[in-house]
């Protein structure tokens, strides 16, 4: 007697081994009833919605001659076409390095692969102006297009790699094992199996990646290539110029938008959980062979530019200046206060992407799309501007230059980092476990926190490693919102370098990677736990 067919969702029940593309279980309806979570995403997002409201607003008082005329302009133009240069050419970079490289380290014999895996992920703990500095010293004449890609790929292809990686420890090998059965080659399995099973880890670093590449200042400052962030900022220090800047600003939230459609677009609407861990094996690693010192070079010459270049002319900075540098009754207490603002600001931050993340996942939709855009939209502003709009708001408050204000700056600005580790997280979380909880009499919020939040566990403490590195880094909004007498590491490294006096603002620069490293391993480790290793 032969056996009846069974469709791809009784075989996945029968068989939590075999992995299959199930359409998530919210994806037919159009919405989500509001709940506590519903509430606390609309509030988030509506917040997220401030600089952006600020924008219009001054775009409404200055009118539409005016603002016309300050955005159909031959200058818009070219920054136009220098920001979207900048994003067609650094992102797509990015991710193909991203991807050679896990592979490499994850699923290759390289020698050394855990070491370069760690060394891969370290150049996070190098502020991106420190990137720039440090190519300007090594090369004066380093500007324009090609130096901008060039130092932004060195800088930002580990936001790339690490989610990557992550993803192929995950990926069940048997998946891998059949395809190779049925005859094709290994690059076929490579490209048919692995890399559609990576499509959300690329699609979500892909997006932050270009977020960084919209909102970032100081590295492209250094090597003089002009963006629409650099003349927003620009605007604002030199002629105070507010409507011409948050004109600016209005074309950047509309890149914002075509990236953010882009991402949606690209990732589908495809699950990516199972019900079961699949075979409980480590996958084959391939053998390189004859090509494997050349499979060296990769990580190796990565490695050099990306922490060799900053670290030894940090070095030369700190030789330079010598024992007088070491100013500790300055440096202590910048210490301290970027301590408390990245673990405040973190921890702030990291609870307030869960409902959104969790909406994203279970009850996708037209008003969650809309919602989830509008936690993105924020971190292609600059800090300045985001800066400017919580200045108009809070100058007649009581809250007016404290630290809660400072701490809100950044919940906006670093809000996408948090959301999307968690989304990844939360996307790996079996829906079936939470209905499960419920059955058993739990509430929505005890299932949510008791089941889905402690399997993504590992990506919010990325998620949180990844905003402590931002606001440990950040420049703008700090000094324009900070309390008097707030010194980061960071405002004292930029007063110092800002006189021309490298070698003082040098132990800055370098207690900034050495604070960030911690939270860089912490980042590395956690995704290596995703993995259950």
């Amino acid at each position: 007697m032969s056996a009846l067919p069974l469709d791809a969702g009784a075989e996945a029940a029968l068989n939590p081994a075999v992995a299959v593309r199930l359409p998530s279980p919210a994806a037919g309806r159009g919405g989500w009833r509001l709940s506590w979570v519903g509430g606390a995403a609309l509030v988030v997002s509506l917040l997220a919605l401030l600089p952006l409201g600020f924008v219009l607003w001054v775009g409404i008082q200055t009118g539409w001659e005016t603002a016309s005329a300050l955005i159909f302009r031959p200058r818009v133009g070219e920054l136009l076409i220098n920001t979207a240069l900048l994003v067609v050419l650094t992102v797509p970079l990015c991710a193909v390095l991203a991807v050679a490289l896990a592979w490499l380290t994850e699923r290759s014999d390289l020698p050394g692969a855990r070491t370069w895996a760690w060394l891969l992920v370290a150049p996070l703990a190098v502020p991106a102006f420190v990137h720039s500095y440090a190519w300007m010293t090594v090369a004066p004449g380093l500007h324009g297009l090609v130096a901008g890609v060039m130092v932004s790929v060195i800088a930002y292809f580990p936001f790339l790699y690490l989610p990557v990686a992550a993803a192929l420890r995950r990926l069940d090998p048997g998946m891998e094992d059949s395809a190779a059965s049925l005859g094709l080659s290994p690059w076929a399995v490579f490209f048919r199996v692995v890399l559609p099973q990576l499509r959300l880890a690329v699609c979500g670093g892909s997006l932050l990646v270009g977020l960084h590449l919209l909102a970032e200042y100081g590295l492209y400052v250094m090597i003089r290539f002009d963006t629409f962030t650099t003349a927003i900022v620009d605007q604002f220090q030199s002629t105070y110029n507010g409507p011409a800047a948050n004109m600016l600003s209005g074309v950047l939230v509309v890149c914002c938008f075509a990236l953010l459609g882009l991402e949606s677009a690209a990732r589908g609407k495809e699950r990516y959980a199972r019900v079961g861990s699949g075979a409980a094996r480590m996958p084959f690693k391939r053998r390189l062979g004859r090509f494997t010192a050349l499979c060296l070079l990769l990580p190796a010459l990565l490695s050099v530019l990306a922490l060799g270049v900053p670290l030894v002319t940090l070095g030369r900075w700190l030789v330079a200046g010598g024992a007088a540098v070491w100013r500790l009754d300055e440096i202590g207490p910048s210490i301290a206060q970027t301590l408390a603002l990245a673990l405040a600001g973190a921890l702030l931050t990291t609870v307030a992407a869960v409902p959104m993340a969790w909406l994203s996942i279970r009850s996708p939709g037209r008003l969650q799309r809309v919602l989830e855009a509008c936690n993105y939209m924020v971190g292609s502003l600059p800090g300045v501007v985001v800066a400017l709009a919580l200045v108009t708001v809070t100058v007649r408050l009581p809250i007016y230059q404290t630290a809660f204000t400072v701490l809100l700056a950044y919940l906006l600005m670093f809000l996408p980092r948090a959301l999307i580790s968690l989304r990844a997280g939360i996307a790996q979380a079996p829906i079936e476990l939470e209905q499960a909880a419920r059955s058993l009499g739990r509430t929505p919020a005890q299932a949510l926190w008791a089941i889905t939040l402690r399997l993504a566990a590992p990506s919010a403490a990325a998620g949180a490693a990844l905003v402590g590195l931002g606001i440990t880094n950040e420049l703008t909004a700090t000094l324009m919102l900070a309390p008097n007498g707030t010194r980061t590491l960071a405002t004292s490294f930029w007063a110092y370098s800002s006189e021309i006096d490298y070698a003082a603002a040098a132990p800055y620069a370098l207690i900034m990677v050495l604070l960030s490293l911690p939270m860089t391993w912490l980042l590395y480790h956690q995704s290596k736990r995703t993995a259950g290793r």
